[in-house]
C-alpha cells in the first residue's frame, strides 16, 4: 500500500487539508494519556478537530495489551467511526493500528494475532502523527500485540497507515530518558535492518541515512535539544521504519521483547542492550551458521560498513562505541543492572526471545546456547 509522507515542522498544520479531502466526519483519535497534550500536540489539532465528531480514546497500557485492544474496538464500532488519528509513540501507533484493523474483520481478534485467520478487508483512512523518534512504526505494515506478556505480530500491507506526519515541533518537549530510549530503538532497527538477511539495496539505503543522522544527533537530542537535532532524530526515526518495513528487524528485536515483559524495560532500552554484543557475535559467522544466502563475505563486508557509519575503525570499536554511545545518554548496559541477575532470569529471557521469524532473519545462526553463552554472558 502506498503512503503519503508529509515531514517536516508545522506539518500538523497538513491534517486539515486531508480531512478536508477525505470529506469524513466521524473521528477516532487514539493518543497517549499525558503525551497528548505535552508534546503541544493538543493545542495543534484541538482547533482543526472542533468542526468533527470525535471519540478519544487512551485508555490502554504501554506495549498493547489484546484486553485493551478489545477494548477500542468495542468504542470503535459503537461509534461508527470512519478515520482513525494516531498521535504518540510506538504503543499509540500499534494500538491505532491493531484496532483499526481487526475492526474491519470479522472474528476474534486474537485468531488474527495468532496468525490462525487471515487478515481480508482494509481499515479506515489512518493518520499516524508520532510524538517521539523511535518506534517508526508510523512507517510500518506491522503491529506489536502482547497476549499473557508473550509478544506477537500483525503483519499485513493493509495496516500501513494512509498517511504519516513526521512534524519534529511535536518532539521538543520529550523527557532525556524517552529520547534516549526512543533514539537507540531507531538505531538498532537501522543496523538490524542493514545486516538483515532480507535487507535490500532500498532498506540498506534508508537503513543507512538513518544510521548516520542518529549518530550525529542522539547525543545532542538528550543532553542539550536544538530544533536541528530533534528534526534529524525525527527524520531518522522514520527512515528506520521504513527500512523495517521492507526487511524486518533481527535477533535483537526477539530478545528484547521478554526483557520489556519481564523485567519492565522499555523497549528501545531493552533491544539496545544486545546490539553491541550481537555485532560482534554476528561478524564470527561461518560456512556452518551463516542464515544469509549472499555468503560470509558479503556479510563481513555489511558489518564493516555497519561499523563504518558509526565512526568506528573495526567491529571491535563498533561495539565500545555503541556501548559508550548508551552509557552517555543515560543508558545501562549491564543485564545485572536492569534486573537481569540470576540463572533463572537469563532463562526466561532465552525462553521467551525466540521469535523464529525475528532469529531466523539474523546474519549468523543464532541458538539457545549461543545467546546464552556469546551474547547474555557477555553483557551480565
Amino acid at each position: 500500500m502506498s503512503q503519503k509522507e508529509i515531514i517536516g515542522k508545522g506539518t500538523i498544520a497538513k491534517l486539515k487539508e486531508i480531512l478536508s479531502e477525505r470529506k469524513l466526519n466521524n473521528i477516532f483519535l487514539v493518543t497517549g494519556k499525558s503525551s497528548y497534550e505535552k508534546s503541544g500536540a493538543k493545542d495543534a489539532i484541538e482547533p482543526i478537530l472542533s468542526d468533527y465528531k470525535v471519540t478519544h480514546f487512551y485508555d490502554f497500557e504501554v506495549n498493547p495489551k489484546v484486553k485493551d485492544i478489545e477494548k477500542g474496538m468495542e468504542i470503535f464500532k459503537k461509534n461508527n467511526c470512519d478515520f482513525v488519528i494516531a498521535i504518540g509513540g510506538g504503543s499509540v501507533m500499534d494500538i491505532a493500528k491493531s484496532i483499526n484493523i481487526l475492526a474491519s474483520n470479522e472474528g476474534n481478534p486474537t485468531e488474527y494475532i495468532k496468525n490462525q485467520k487471515n487478515i481480508e478487508n482494509k481499515g479506515k483512512v489512518l493518520v499516524a502523527v508520532p510524538t517521539t523518534s523511535g518506534s517508526g512504526s508510523e512507517a510500518t505494515r506491522s503491529t506489536v500485540v502482547y497476549i499473557d506478556k508473550t509478544k506477537y505480530s500483525l503483519d499485513h500491507e493493509f495496516i500501513i497507515p494512509d498517511y504519516t506526519i513526521v512534524d519534529s515541533q511535536l518532539t521538543m518537549n520529550l523527557p532525556k530518558h524517552i529520547t534516549a530510549s526512543a533514539g537507540m530503538d531507531a538505531l538498532s532497527q537501522a543496523i538490524e535492518s542493514y545486516w538483515c538477511i532480507d535487507s535490500t539495496e532500498e532498506s540498506k539505503d534508508y537503513a543507512r541515512k538513518a544510521i548516520k543522522l542518529i549518530m550525529g544527533n542522539l547525543i545532542d537530542a538528550v543532553d542539550n535539544p536544538t530544533r536541528e537535532s530533534r528534526e534529524a532524530m525525527a527524520e531518522a526515526s522514520f527512515l528506520a521504519g521504513k527500512a523495517i518495513n521492507i526487511s524486518r528487524t533481527t535477533a535483537c528485536h526477539a530478545i528484547a521483547y521478554p526483557i520489556t515483559s519481564y523485567f519492565g524495560v522499555p523497549h528501545g532500552h531493552a533491544v539496545a542492550l544486545t546490539l553491541a554484543q550481537m555485532l560482534v557475535y554476528n561478524s564470527k559467522v561461518t560456512e556452518k551458521d551463516i542464515l544469509d544466502k549472499r555468503g560470509i563475505n558479503y556479510v563481513h563486508e555489511t558489518l564493516k560498513e555497519i561499523a563504518g557509519l558509526i565512526g568506528a575503525d573495526d567491529i571491535q570499536d563498533a561495539n565500545k562505541r555503541i556501548t559508550s554511545l548508551m552509557e552517555e545518554i543515560g543508558l545501562k548496559t549491564r543485564l545485572s543492572e536492569i534486573g537481569v541477575k540470576t540463572d533463572e532470569d537469563i532463562e526466561i529471557i532465552i525462553k521467551n526471545g525466540f521469535n523464529p521469524q525475528r532469529v531466523n532473519n539474523n546474519p549468523r545462526l543464532l541458538t539457545e546456547e549461543t545467546l546464552r553463552n556469546e551474547i547474555l554472558d557477555e553483557i551480565k
